[in-house]
């Protein structure tokens, strides 16, 4: 019987595992066998032929500090971001101005279609030194055109990468509120509530696993960006892709490159971490 039983599970798994095959064989060989070939060969020595941490010693000297700030320009932004997009939902949801509302949600979604390319260029002519932006504080006696300083440097990639992810994070948090049961809002504003604190006690409490959702694929998607950073920071530091890039244009250096695609790999690990955690508190479905 239990054999009976066996043969006939196999025979139901069957035609699963043959619809399952050509994904699973795509995704292994244009996807898994890359990550793990190029993960493995940052630990190879090409001059020596071992195995050891000589990439590694030598991508730490060399861009120990575009490392760090990968990190602080990718986390910051991500936090720009989150503040920002739960704002920008908050008062989609609450605000009580239709027209406010009409062109907020009309206009917050334009940069969604914008290839980071596009964003890098435009951002290129706004805040460099004789940019948009100074040209505008000048004309109205902000600042004085002795002191006007250009943006493209880290701080220009911060204001690429909000500006290009804040519509993705917003859409998605938006949506979770406009999802919610508004019963317990207009309790709160019947008792007297205000918005503000609406917000903050009612609302993003129910849609906080939304908002991690967005959060870490927004880090994920700035950590991967190379156009912004080739385009908007002109010299060093800058952040790990352009290095990366850099060791294989310029010296044909995949070892050194591999290292850095490994130490990033880590870092978007973590973010990955949080993001299965979070589907394992919701019953093992992340979204």
């Amino acid at each position: 019987m239990a054999r009976l039983s066996s043969t006939s599970g196999l025979g139901r798994l069957g035609p699963a595992l043959l619809l399952m095959a050509p994904a699973v064989v795509m995704v292994g060989l244009l996807f898994v066998y890359p990550l793990l070939v190029s993960l493995a060969f940052a630990f190879r020595n090409e001059s020596t032929g071992a195995w050891d941490l000589a990439n590694f010693q030598k991508a730490f000297s060399l861009y120990g500090n575009d490392i760090a700030l990968t990190a602080g320009v990718t986390v910051l932004a991500t936090a720009l971001v989150g503040v920002l997009a739960i704002a920008i939902a908050g008062y989609l949801t609450l605000g009580e101005n239709p027209r406010a509302v009409f062109v907020l949600r009309w206009l917050y979604r334009w940069p969604l279609f914008i290839p980071f390319v596009v964003a890098a260029q435009l951002m290129r002519t706004f805040l460099a030194k004789n940019g948009m932006l100074n040209n505008a504080l000048m004309s109205l006696g902000v600042v004085d055109p002795l002191h006007a300083i250009s943006l493209l440097d880290w701080r220009g990639v911060v204001i690429t990468f909000v500006w290009k992810q804040l519509p993705f994070a917003a859409l998605l948090i938006s949506g979770a509120m406009a999802s919610m049961d508004r019963s317990m809002i207009e309790s709160a504003r019947g008792l007297g509530a205000g918005r503000f604190r609406i917000l903050l006690e009612i609302v993003v409490p129910q849609v906080m696993s939304t908002v991690f959702v967005a959060l870490i694929l927004s880090f994920v998607t700035m950590l991967s960006a190379l156009s912004v950073p080739m385009m908007i920071v002109a010299g060093s530091p800058t952040l790990l892709t352009v290095d990366m890039a850099w060791r294989v244009n310029s010296y044909g250096d995949y070892g050194v490159a591999n290292a850095l695609g490994f130490v990033s790999f880590a870092m978007s690990g973590v973010a990955a971490w949080f993001y299965l955690r979070q589907g394992l508190r919701e019953g093992g479905k992340p979204r």
